[in-house]
Order: structure tokens, then sequence, then C-alpha cells
């Protein structure tokens, strides 16, 4: 049985790549993100089959954001697909919105808090707020848990300071931004390896391009498999 706790990123052109990349995987991997890219290249219909035909895990990230209810429809529709968790902007009435529209739904909601490749310099060029980025991401993730989230999206880098907020007991903390020791950082700018990731709270990591970029998809996702399983191999020194 595969570790649910690596979330592999399918980041390819199309559903038929996607479903390719999985069948490299095979049973190394039971969780998987599509993501927004996907979106117009068949991404419910793989997410659909890879639930339903391969028992896999899915991770919907679309980062949902809009009026409550057009979020509430939006959520609606897409836990009719019987996804694990679906990602949404975390401020509080976009999260209250997606939390009614998976009402009766095993569909996690999950809060972004802040992209992990911004950096404070792309906050400012988008007039957000001053402040150190951990600060507003541990404040953005704890409206997000009292709006109802399951769990947020934030960088390794926050993972210790969101699992210390009182307000995340029995929250999930799932983060991108990982990358295996000697891996390139590609668009991600606040990362940790996986079992930093890991040891500092989260419950899931993402990796994508690591994985799908290697010649060997199936051993890159097994030595990370590896590190999570014996993280004292993979904590910085």
């Amino acid at each position: 049985m595969s570790d649910d706790r690596l979330i592999v990123a399918l980041d390819v052109p199309n559903a038929l790549a996607g479903l390719q990349l999985a069948e490299q995987l095979g049973d190394a991997v039971s969780f998987y993100k599509i993501g927004l890219g996907m979106l117009t290249g068949g991404g419910l219909a793989l997410a659909d089959e890879l639930k339903r035909e391969h028992g896999k895990r899915i991770f919907l990230d679309m980062k949902l954001f809009d009026i409550g209810a057009t979020i509430e429809a939006a959520v609606r529709g897409l836990a009719q697909y019987d996804l694990d968790f679906l990602t949404v902007h975390g401020d509080p009435h976009v999260v209250r919105a997606a939390k009614e529209g998976a009402s009766g739904k095993p569909l996690k909601i999950l809060a972004v808090t802040i992209l992990t490749s911004l950096d404070r310099a792309d906050l400012d060029a988008g007039l957000i707020r001053a402040g150190d980025i951990p600060d507003l991401v541990a404040e953005r993730a704890g409206r997000a848990f009292e709006a109802g989230a399951d769990g947020v999206i934030a960088s390794p880098q926050e993972a210790a300071m969101i699992r210390a907020l009182p307000t995340a007991a029995g929250k999930l903390i799932v983060t991108p931004g990982v990358r295996p020791v000697g891996a390139a950082l590609g668009d991600q700018k606040r990362v940790a390896t996986p079992a930093e990731a890991i040891a500092d709270g989260a419950d899931h990591i993402v990796v994508g391009r690591p994985i799908w970029a290697a010649d060997n998809p199936e051993a890159a996702a097994t030595a990370i498999l590896d590190e999570l399983r014996n993280p004292q191999a993979g904590l910085s020194q």
C-alpha cells in the first residue's frame, strides 16, 4: 500500500499524458493532484477515471474564488465527482460557501493561504498589506479554519507555525513547494525537502516536476517515499 502523504501533481498537458504517467507510477503512488492547467485538457475526466477505475485519491486544485453563490454552486457540482480534496482561496466568505456546496459529501475543502511561488515583492506588487509572509499565512490560515476549512495549503516554511495555531487541531496541512535534496527549485520560492515538510507538521506533500520530469518517474517517486519513511535521511544538516 502506497504512502498517501505523497501527492503527485499531474502537471502535464492533457488527460492522456496524465494517465500515462499514472500508469508508469503504478502502485507506488496512490494520490494525485490535478490542477487548473489541465482543466481544458480533460482534467475532470482523468480525475474520474483515476478514482473509479484505479482506486486513486484525487486532489482537484482549482483555487476557486468568486462570490459566495457561485462558489457554492461550483463546489456542489464538483463534489459529484467523489473527489478527496478541493482548493479554494482562503477568504472566509469563499471557504464558508465552499463548505456549504460540499455539504453531505466527503470532499475536504482546503484553503489557499499565499501561493508558494510568491515572495514579499510579489505581494507588494499586488497591493497586499505589509507584513512578513509567515505571519500573513498564519493569519489567513487561522481565519480559514474559523470559517470551516478542513485544511490549508501553505509552504513548508509556514507549516510549523500553522500547526501551532489553536484552531489547527484536527486540520490538514498540505504543502506544495517541496523539493528533494538537489532538485531544481523551478517556479517555487519557499521550499523544503519532503522530510522537513513532514517534520514541520504537514500531513501531505505535493511534488510535481521532480517526478514527472525525471528519466524514471517511478524511481523518483519511490526515493521520495523512502525519505518519508526514513525522515532523518532527508533532514537538512
